[in-house]
């Protein structure tokens, strides 16, 4: 028998064995109906992608290494979004139960997926386990929506295949696109990545909820309909304990990896900053994490600043620039020299800055460096200001950056960035590099020695050692080649057109950890570990890992 529901030209879809294809008797209009489940599919195609980008985003914060991360984490959800649809041929028969049990998982899952990573990196130290698991199970309930939903519209109304996958991937797509401008610019400002997380879960179990109790009702019986209400509510009620509970679970949570002394906790616009440490007394005590990464510690970050500005400033340097640098710890240094003129800090993260100023601790710890009026702070990219300064415009330029291929900075570590740092300099200017351990990463500091020389500088490779604060202490565990934490920090000084000589000047203010001697030494030192050959890395082929 011909079905006449069917649009003409098209053939109808075959009925699949077991799979109810009669329209649904619904409360509402058919039309009213489809747009109620299309609206679903948007709802949960932006919850979707809000759960996939919390994974990555808390797993580049936690873990390290964000192109690693994100690939993981996309290429295990998409792996199980596959497993997740073929899975849902068997719910077909039930297509409205099965379609709010996934729901109600999903919202469970997805909702709790950040708290759960973040305590296993808490308490256990190792979230990568917990990524690639919330990943893949995610990942399957995702996947098997469509199938569900797919069978759902057709019970509202039956159309063509073809046209019932266009609207449904239409909804999906926009969704998405909700979903994902939504995470960073409204949900992880205002509500951080573990309450965003829930808030999203809650959404995604009310509306999942929600289509088939009513508009699927009288497709279900009696005892199903109060077990998925029941399992729904009781969803509902777990996430909303989460969240009242959350603010307490970060102070707890926070105490396991940083310590005690925690002071110190905000997310800004770019990073989160934490900072341990009493209120008044030495600042040695204090620690500046940013991103879960130790940025500064008290104890030994004059050995690092004295290391990495003053080689920089024999010779001209009345105007100086700073890139990163927020703490105005390298500012600091800078400033001990009287007759510099001025004084450029280029960071992007305003906060940064805002704690430097304003904090107690870390304003002694800077000796008050926003205060001299020949510093000037432009919070910006710095890749981006580059491009837009005239040439020649600095004596001295100091790259207090992180470490290249832990966080993203690795686009202000390539040979584009360091052929507009050479065209900001003056004739006779020099620029001293921060380039990472040179004992536990030699391979990531001698590819930035490399990258230097590609863009055109000579350079003068060089380490300071004392380091009292590795990184197996905070909550950044990543270690280098020889499986033990940094013991020194390693530079490069680089100028155009000559090899500079590193020396600290004698009229250089009295300093705690550096002399000619010690740099080179280390100078001598660093030449006999050199690795020879390695290509320079740019931004089309970072060469830059975490390990």
């Amino acid at each position: 028998m011909i079905d006449r529901s069917a649009p003409r030209g098209v053939l109808p879809a075959p009925r699949p064995r077991g799979v109810a294809t009669v329209q649904a008797a619904l409360p509402v209009r058919p039309r009213t109906g489809r747009l109620l489940v299309l609206a679903t599919v948007f709802v949960c195609a932006a919850c979707g992608l809000v759960y996939e980008l919390e994974l990555l985003a808390l797993a580049s914060y936690l873990i390290g290494d964000s192109v690693t991360q994100t690939s993981v984490v996309l290429s295990v959800m998409v792996f199980a979004m596959g497993v997740g649809s073929l899975l849902a041929k068997r719910l077909r028969g039930r297509p409205a139960v099965g379609f709010a049990a996934v729901e109600a998982a999903l919202a469970l899952l997805g909702g709790l997926s950040a708290t759960s990573l973040y305590a296993s990196f808490a308490w256990l130290g190792e979230a990568r386990p917990a990524l690639v698991a919330f990943s893949l199970a995610i990942g399957v309930l995702i996947g098997a929506e469509i199938p569900l939903l797919m069978t759902l519209i057709q019970r509202v109304r039956r159309q063509d295949a073809g046209g019932a996958v266009a609207d449904l991937f239409a909804a999906d797509y926009v969704g998405a696109l909700v979903g994902g401008l939504a995470f960073p610019f409204l949900l992880l400002p205002l509500l951080g990545q573990l309450t965003g997380a829930m808030l999203t879960g809650t959404v995604n179990a009310a509306v999942g909820g929600a289509l088939v109790l009513w508009l699927f009702r009288r497709d279900l019986s009696g005892r199903a309909r109060w077990l998925l209400l029941a399992a729904n509510v009781g969803v509902l009620a777990v996430l909303a304990s989460a969240t009242l509970l959350a603010d307490d679970f970060e102070r707890v949570a926070r105490r396991a990896v940083y310590g005690g002394d925690v002071r110190v906790a905000l997310q800004t616009g770019v990073q989160e900053l934490v900072l341990t440490g009493p209120s008044t007394g030495s600042p040695r005590s204090l620690d500046l994490y940013l991103d879960g990464r130790l940025r500064v510690s008290g104890y030994d970050e004059y050995r690092y600043h004295e290391a990495l500005v003053h080689p920089a400033m024999t010779g001209p340097h009345g105007r100086v620039l700073v890139l990163g640098g927020g703490d105005g710890l390298a500012a600091r240094e800078v400033l001990r020299h009287p007759d510099v003129a001025r004084v450029t800090v280029v960071d992007l993260d305003p906060g940064v800055v805002r704690l430097a100023r304003t904090d107690p601790m870390l304003s002694v710890l800077n000796a008050g460096a926003y205060g001299d009026p020949r510093v000037e702070v432009v919070t910006t990219d710095a890749f981006r200001w580059l491009r837009g300064l005239p040439a020649r415009q600095f004596d001295v330029i100091v790259s207090d950056l992180p470490d290249p291929g832990i966080t993203p900075s690795t686009k202000l570590y390539s040979q584009e960035f360091y052929g507009l740092a050479a065209r900001a300099l003056r004739p006779g200017g020099r620029i001293a590099v921060h380039a990472g351990s040179l004992t536990t990463r030699p391979h990531t500091f001698w590819t930035v020695e490399a990258t230097l020389r590609a863009a055109g500088l000579a350079t003068a490779p060089y380490s300071a050692g004392g380091r009292l604060s590795g990184f197996a202490a905070g909550p950044d565990r990543t270690l280098g080649v020889s499986g033990t934490s940094p013991q020194d920090w390693g530079f490069v000084l680089a100028a155009v057109g000559h090899r500079p000589e590193l020396r600290v000047d004698r009229d250089t203010p009295a300093l705690r950890s550096l002399s000619t001697a010690a740099l080179r030494d280390s100078a001598r030192e660093a030449e006999h570990q050199r690795i020879k050959g390695l290509p320079p890395s740019t931004l089309p082929h970072p060469r830059y890992s975490a390990s």
